[in-house]
């Protein structure tokens, strides 16, 4: 199911085989929160950029449309017309975001609707029905998301809880995966590890989960406040102790430099709102840093976004024009800027990925990161 090709120091380029296809890492998966890109990017978008995974959000789509109401259109796949893989995240990271409306038990997490208030009960078992429903790909295991600075002891607490969780969504996604109305009976499960910024937590909880035997792994709970000196320790400590011939993932990460540095210590799946969040406000990334597309120097200026790029806005249009269509709120400004946003991070990946193959990955990453640097010289 899932192969190394090549390995370049911690680095690991991989191939991961599922019943949506197969996907090449190490990948950025293109977050689609309620079953769509913000910024009018539809799924047929996507495959002209590159996309290999799509990630949804199981909270969201259980509060609208409802999970139940996906598994009757055929789940998610046929519901936004997509055939390649689907990561569903679990829920847990909404127990972290809606601190205030939330109260944590050993069953669950009953918490209360952003959008009309009212309670919601979610436990390991009521996540995994969801994305069952859902039908995705990659199901992740439902988890609790301490803050990065919570004292030691609520860590260790809450990370032997998700422990505990961890055990019954794997019962009962065996469960749900053997019933005859499942419409996706191979979903993949992937443990979470956490542990706040404390080494010793992180190691122990990392070796507990992989004996669990799971289909994947995750780094969670950073990119939430801590350094990136502190996110880049707990990655150097943490993931010499997953599996090494299971895919890692480390969620809601990140920048492309943040990506280029967690390749490095053996993360292959990465997820981030950043290219969609920062393209609806004019900001692109390239090779030379970002670059504010509202500034009054870019007024006049013809040339695409980057040059060289392959985008479908930088094939077409200039930075002048996507600048007046962001001055004027039109919408077709932010999608272009998403689209170009998207196609870069998912060419970055592929760039990695040969990088690695081709033993150059330290050299790859040094001239990337220096080439960020440059931050809109021209």
């Amino acid at each position: 199911m899932y192969k190394i090709i090549a390995r370049d120091g911690n680095a690991k380029r991989a191939e991961f085989q599922t019943v949506h296809g197969t996907i090449q890492t190490p990948v950025f998966m293109n977050v689609g929160t309620a079953a769509a890109i913000k910024g009018a990017v539809a799924t047929t978008d996507l495959k002209e950029i590159g996309t290999q995974v799509e990630l949804s959000n199981t909270y969201h789509l259980h509060v609208r449309p409802g999970d139940k109401i996906v598994k009757q259109m055929g789940g998610l796949h046929k519901f936004m017309n997509w055939d390649r893989p689907i990561l569903t995240d679990s829920g847990g990271f909404q127990v972290f975001s809606l601190a205030g409306l939330r109260k944590i038990k050993e069953e669950g997490v009953t918490f209360r609707s952003h959008i009309d208030g009212h309670k919601i009960f979610m436990g390991p078992e009521e996540s995994m029905q969801i994305q069952s429903n859902l039908a995705s790909t990659i199901a992740m295991a439902f988890d609790e998301c301490p803050s990065s600075v919570a004292e030691r002891s609520y860590v260790e607490n809450s990370v032997a809880r998700t422990t505990r969780w961890l055990a019954r969504c794997k019962t009962e996604m065996a469960r749900l995966n053997s019933l005859e109305d499942t419409i996706n009976k191979n979903q993949l499960l992937f443990g979470i590890n956490q542990g706040a910024i404390f080494d010793d937590i992180r190691i122990d909880h990392a070796k507990a989960i992989s004996e669990m035997n799971l289909d994947g792994y995750a780094v969670g709970g950073l990119a939430v406040g801590e350094s990136h000196e502190e996110m880049y320790n707990i990655l150097d400590v943490t993931v010499p102790h997953l599996p090494l011939e299971k895919p890692t993932y480390l969620m809601g990460v990140g920048t492309p430099a943040n990506i280029l540095e967690a390749v490095d210590r053996g993360v292959d799946f990465f997820d981030c709102v950043y290219p969609s969040r920062n393209g609806r406000h004019g900001h692109v990334y390239t090779n030379q840093g970002k670059r504010n597309l509202f500034n009054a120097k870019y007024e006049l200026d013809q040339r695409p976004i980057e040059e060289g790029c392959q985008c479908p806005a930088c094939r077409n249009y200039s930075r002048g024009y996507i600048r007046h269509l962001l001055k004027a709120k039109e919408m077709l400004g932010m999608r272009l800027c998403v689209l170009h946003n998207l196609y870069f991070y998912n060419t970055m990946m592929s760039e990695i990925r040969q990088a690695i193959e081709e033993g150059r990955y330290k050299e790859y990453k040094k001239q990337k990161l220096e080439g960020f640097l440059e931050n809109d010289k021209k």
